[in-house]
């Protein structure tokens, strides 16, 4: 049966419409001036992102995975070091470890946040650790104490990918900003979305912040002299304009997602649908930012063909762990030794989100998993 109402995945046009004269305008700007690498639209939104996210140094990146790459570089992580970083993530995580020459050492995740496991973590320290790499997955942060007590313990530093964590909190104390250096994405699904591929570094070190901004120069300093073998992952000008104009938006559009969230869980309980739907589970003293709302459900994979043909758009983030990625066999490892990212792979489904969702639009989604649930 359909339902009446099509829902997307995401919308952004709807996020875009009320900009699209000060977006256009930006843009405008930027090539009125012709200056499209770094520059001062780059230089204005670094100080603009400093200032909003509390922190000395923001570095802009060409984007999330670049952030990442370019912290592992600029900590002189390589060849013979270990890299602690859970198996249910996004795949650039353990994959810029693997571009650096170092290994993964994969951990399991708490299966009530999805978060990384922080006694999985202190296990997996050895003489070879050069890192730990949590991630803030789907909009709310990992166990920044009890990591940060393994940090001091051990002397290895923790890098946040906080790539789908923009604005989220921990006892008042916001993602990125806590670690070593905090990793973001504003590609434009991310709830801070450019026009294309764009990231960004944060830290509170002045000589990291300088590494990274040499090496995401090719390691110049100045033009054609290179002190360190670098790469290309400067922001382009034109996103640096587009995110200007988004910024000061973004604590609305994340209080707008959150009422979003609470609002499907007052629908799944209306329904009496929590008996089979896992819901998403904030922490207490926590801001999660819903980047993602991500639901359990049981016969996943059925539930979400359902829906489709209901017309709802969904997304399974992510069907395959880590240690079960065919690139990643070297590492040894076999289906069964990380059970809870494994059971995470095989059920959790996310819905629509965005601030910009009808109440009707939420309950033709509750309504088509429910009506999936019972078919």
């Amino acid at each position: 049966m359909k339902t009446r109402l099509a829902v997307p995945l995401l919308d952004l046009e709807a996020q875009y419409r009320p900009l699209r004269d000060e977006l256009l305008g930006a843009i405008t700007r930027v090539c009125d001036s012709q200056r499209f690498i770094l520059g001062p639209e780059v230089d204005a939104l670094e100080r603009a992102l400093e200032r909003a996210m509390g922190v000395s140094h923001a570095v802009t990146m060409s984007s999330g995975t670049d952030a990442i790459l370019a912290t592992l570089m600029a900590l002189g992580i390589g060849p013979g070091d270990e890299v602690i970083t859970p198996s249910f993530s996004f795949f650039a995580t353990a994959g810029c470890i693997a571009r650096v020459g170092a290994t993964p050492r994969l951990v399991e995740i708490d299966p009530a946040t999805f978060n990384v496991d922080p006694a999985s973590v202190r296990a997996a320290v050895t003489p070879r650790t050069k890192a730990i790499v949590p991630v803030h997955l789907y909009g709310q942060m990992a166990d920044m104490e009890a990591l940060l007590e393994i940090a001091r313990e051990t002397g290895v530093p923790v890098i946040e990918d906080a790539c789908q964590a923009i604005g989220a909190e921990q006892h008042g104390r916001a993602a990125g900003t806590l670690g070593a250096a905090g990793c973001f994405s504003f590609f434009p699904s991310k709830n801070l979305g450019a026009f294309g591929d764009a990231g960004l570094v944060t830290t509170n070190d002045s000589a990291l912040a300088h590494e990274l901004k040499l090496l995401r120069n090719h390691g110049a300093e100045p033009k054609y002299f290179h002190k360190r073998i670098g790469g290309n992952f400067r922001m382009d000008a034109l996103q640096a304009a587009v995110l200007r104009v988004k910024l000061p938006h973004l604590d609305d559009w994340t209080e707008a997602r959150r009422a979003t969230a609470l609002r499907y869980d007052e629908l799944f309980l209306a329904e009496g649908l929590q008996q089979n739907v896992a819901l998403p589970r904030e922490i207490p003293g926590y801001r999660h930012i819903f980047n993602q709302y991500v639901v359990r459900v049981p016969q996943r994979d059925r539930v979400r063909a359902s829906m489709t043909d209901q017309g709802i758009g969904t997304e399974i983030y992510y069907p395959v762990p880590f240690h079960l990625q065919e690139c990643f066999a070297s590492l040894g490892h076999a289906r069964g030794d990380f059970p809870h990212a494994e059971d995470a792979a095989a059920t959790t489904l996310a819905l629509p989100i965005y601030g910009e969702l009808t109440f009707e639009q939420q309950h033709a989604v509750v309504a088509a998993l429910g009506e999936a649930l019972s078919a």
